[in-house]
């Protein structure tokens, strides 16, 4: 499957987002994308990932069928759930370690750095079972669930598209409660991020995914009212989150706005939140889709779309990064030029981490050349990890 250079360089940006928003005393933080959006990284985050497994399911079952297309995303559900797994004891290793050496940091919660040394077991079984999820891996947890979902449903979503959005907008609609009734340590029970709402968003990129071909035609026919609604949607977002930066004036504005809109509540995905991105998915595919392929083609575009071929290692290599960026900067003077040179650093340190990833690999791939003795079952094997 051939990659998109643009859909490579948004997965990147949506981890350098994530990883400056968790830097407290990061300067670039201010121009990440909660500054200009109803919504944030996580959102962009989720539905990329829907979007590209509506992709790739359909090229693997159309050329290997269904059991191996469910086959390959219980395996990878399993890969991420062992990243979160191994991701959060090296996260309270690191907190750890930066806490002998003297440098206090507020990215995480420090009680994971204490539980990985005096109850390692114990730590380690929360984790596993997913009764805990620390801060800044938290969104790995509702990844694991709807990726264990995908075989069970994208069939489903395949074959009756229409019943599929009902039954997804109606769990959507009573998420909240279905939550708390997990087993979390959260006093108020379930995962921090709800998989009973924030499929719906994730569900709506496998849809995009899988049936582009077939909808984006009809809907292009309409794309100047669609294009219109969507521009003034995204509009108002950035008012929403924008406009208290104006002044008394500016702010009494975005204040009226957030109370016509209602609540906005991140963690079970707001109606607002779900919205607003999908009007900023259309603008950024369609009218935007020239402007887009252009930064993704120049230097910070390629570079950004290396941060987002980097798959797991770099997710979880932005999440250690906020932490070191966190304790280095509170290390530092507070000024501009400090805060911005960690800043930078950090993310010069993921793209190197993305990029010695995706170099070992493609070498490792490299090896496998047609004629070689079990070349093809290391290619197809590879194809579908």
């Amino acid at each position: 499957m051939k990659r998109v250079l643009a859909l490579d360089m948004l997965r990147g940006y949506a981890l350098v987002c994530i990883m400056l928003d968790h830097m407290p005393l990061g300067y670039l933080r201010q121009v990440t994308l909660t500054n200009f959006a109803l919504y944030d990284a996580a959102e962009l985050f989720v539905l990329l990932s829907g979007f590209l497994v509506g992709l790739v399911w359909i090229k693997v079952e159309a050329e290997s069928g269904l059991r191996t297309a469910q086959w390959r995303f219980v395996r990878r559900a399993g890969q991420v759930w062992l990243a979160l797994v191994l991701g959060g004891i090296l996260l309270a290793l690191v907190s750890r370690g930066l806490l002998e050496a003297g440098l206090p940091h507020k990215a995480i919660w420090n009680r994971y750095a204490e539980w990985a040394i005096e109850a390692p077991l114990n730590y380690a079984a929360v984790l596993a079972v997913m009764w805990l999820q620390p801060n800044l891996l938290d969104v790995l947890a509702l990844y694991v669930v709807l990726l264990a979902s995908a075989p069970v449903l994208v069939p489903l979503l395949l074959r009756w598209p229409w019943a599929f959005a009902a039954g997804s907008l109606a769990l959507w609609w009573v998420a909240v409660p279905l939550n708390a009734m997990l087993p979390n340590h959260r006093v108020q029970g379930g995962l921090l991020f709800n998989p009973f709402g924030w499929q719906l968003l994730f569900y709506s990129g496998v849809a995009m995914g899988a049936f582009r071909h077939r909808f984006m035609p009809v809907l292009r026919r309409h794309s100047g009212w669609l294009t219109a609604v969507s521009a003034v949607i995204t509009l108002w977002s950035l008012a929403m989150v924008a406009l208290w930066r104006l002044g008394p004036e500016g702010k009494q504005l975005a204040d009226t706005m957030w109370e016509m809109v209602g609540r906005v509540d991140k963690w079970s995905l707001a109606g607002a939140r779900f919205v607003a991105i999908m009007a900023a998915s259309w603008l950024v595919a369609v009218p935007l889709a020239g402007i887009f392929a252009w930064m993704a083609a120049s230097p910070p575009g390629r570079a950004l779309a290396r941060i987002g071929r980097g798959g797991l290692l770099a997710f979880v290599a932005c999440v250690m990064l906020s932490v070191l960026g966190d304790a280095v900067a509170g290390a530092l003077p507070r000024t501009i030029p400090a805060r911005l040179a960690v800043d930078l650093w950090t993310i010069a340190i993921l793209w190197l981490c993305a990029d010695l990833w995706l170099t070992l690999r493609e070498r490792r791939a490299c090896r496998v050349r047609p004629g070689n003795p079990g070349t093809r079952d290391s290619m197809s094997r590879g194809s579908a990890s």
